[in-house]
């Protein structure tokens, strides 16, 4: 059974570790963990470089866009987007999306990617780190900081996942998979088909518990028996440490994940994000999960760009959405922290094939408790060149200001989240000098 368990774990990406390694967790617990209960934090990734002018940053001067104009750019309190409504077929329009959000959002305008190229910048917009490769996302930083001993404590479903190795990357693509895993105990996840009955599978839970609290007793005198480890029992070879802590990790996980199953909807969402925040939403509501990364791609549009933009940006604000409400329907969406990015923008100018290519300018959006919404931070100008920002203000200020980077961005979420002090935290420094610290950004 835990075989077939480990093996699964296998197949969907599941990791039974975390920082130290899987036997500095079994040591330090006996019995499992209380269920994590929030904040939660969900980052969304529009991959391939969004056109933030069809969304919030609209422009309608110098042919920027060719399905409005100036005129016809809308407001919602602070926020201005552009109009979508007839322009869509499906999915979400802006017109519902800042009716709906926008007195809970707040948009930064004018980041400066710094590059031009999907590899380094999605790596950059994940870490705030550009030059490096063994920095961990933001998502999988807070994972580490406030639940590393969760089963599934940083889920995700694609785009730059890097962890750094401080904890354990879960990929579950699929409900049914999720289902599998909640019911390791069950034939093909079926609660009505157990491996074992109750009597038994109680007496396999005893046996490895008292084996794992045996390795842990303190070693008797040389004249009380055979030798032992200083700490833990009898001396084991490092392959039978391994097989011991990974079959007692399954253990204690498999029963953890077991919470997971009455958050699990019955039917399959059609939407590829709402599938996806349906698998985050119930591990989260589980206390198995602190954070997940949620995807979508196809955004990079060198031809056709306006088609392809209408398409994809409604459908992406239509997954936001049906994440909140979901989390507002299972109770939890006061504790959901939202950012929603992109790893580039799109250019000012069409090409010959009626696309934009890669621009190394663009937005960021965030909601959640604590986030003061219905504010609109920073600004491009009228050709969508980047208009340098007060750290101190968050004015615009093209004399003093700075250029908003990800580090800027990487340097508050990690403030907000309350790990900037955390030493997993200090292991990956950002560099941002004190006084380019963006005062006040998120609250």
């Amino acid at each position: 059974m835990r075989r077939d368990f480990l093996k699964l774990c296998g197949l969907v990406g599941l990791s039974l570790a975390c920082p130290g390694g899987v036997s500095s967790l079994l040591r330090a617990a006996t019995k499992e963990d209380p269920p994590y209960d929030g904040p939660y934090y969900v980052v969304f990734n529009a991959s391939g470089g969004w056109d933030t002018t069809y969304l919030m940053d609209p422009k309608g001067i110098n042919e920027i866009n060719r399905l409005y104009k100036e005129g016809d750019i809308l407001t919602k309190g602070r926020h201005k987007f552009a109009p979508t409504a007839k322009q869509i077929k499906a999915g979400m329009s802006n017109e519902d999306f800042y009716k709906e959000f926008g007195d809970e959002l707040l948009v930064l305008n004018g980041l400066d990617y710094s590059v031009n190229n999907h590899s380094p910048g999605a790596r950059y917009m994940a870490t705030g780190k550009l030059d490096s490769m063994a920095y961990p996302t933001f998502a999988a930083l807070v994972a580490a900081c406030k639940g590393p001993a969760c089963p599934l404590s940083f889920l995700t479903f694609g785009n730059y996942s890097a962890t750094g190795n401080v904890v354990a990357m879960s990929r579950v693509p699929y409900l049914p998979s999720l289902q599998k895993i909640a019911n390791a105990d069950g034939i093909d996840g079926n609660q009505r088909s157990p491996y074992h009955d109750d009597f038994a599978l109680s007496r396999i839970e005893q046996a490895l518990r008292d084996e794992n609290e045996s390795r842990a007793m303190p070693a008797p005198s040389p004249s009380e028996g055979p030798a032992l480890s200083p700490s833990k029992g009898p001396v084991r070879l490092p392959r039978q440490e391994r097989s011991e802590n990974m079959l007692y990790a399954a253990q204690v996980n498999s029963k953890a994940l077991e919470r997971i199953t009455p958050y699990i909807p019955k039917g399959i969402p059609k939407g590829r994000l709402e599938q996806q925040a349906e698998i985050a939403l119930a591990s989260f509501k589980a206390g198995v999960c602190v954070s997940a990364n949620l995807t979508i791609g196809q955004f990079d549009s060198h031809a056709n760009n306006d088609a392809d933009q209408m398409k994809l940006i409604p459908e992406f604000l239509a997954g936001i959405a049906y994440l909140v409400r979901r989390a507002e329907a299972l109770k939890i969406r006061e504790k959901l922290v939202v950012v929603v990015q992109s790893e580039m923008g799109r250019t000012p100018t069409y090409n010959n094939g009626n696309g934009k290519d890669h621009w190394s300018i663009g937005s960021i959006m965030f909601l959640g408790p604590g986030i003061r919404g219905n504010r609109v931070i920073g600004a491009t100008d009228e050709k969508q060149f980047h208009v340098p920002l007060d750290p101190q203000s968050l004015a615009c200020n093209k004399d003093t200001g700075i250029r908003v980077r990800p580090e800027h961005i990487h340097t508050t979420l990690r403030q907000f989240a309350g790990i900037a002090d955390h030493p997993l935290s200090k292991k990956f420094p950002l560099g941002v000098l004190e006084k380019e610290k963006l005062q006040g950004l998120l609250g």
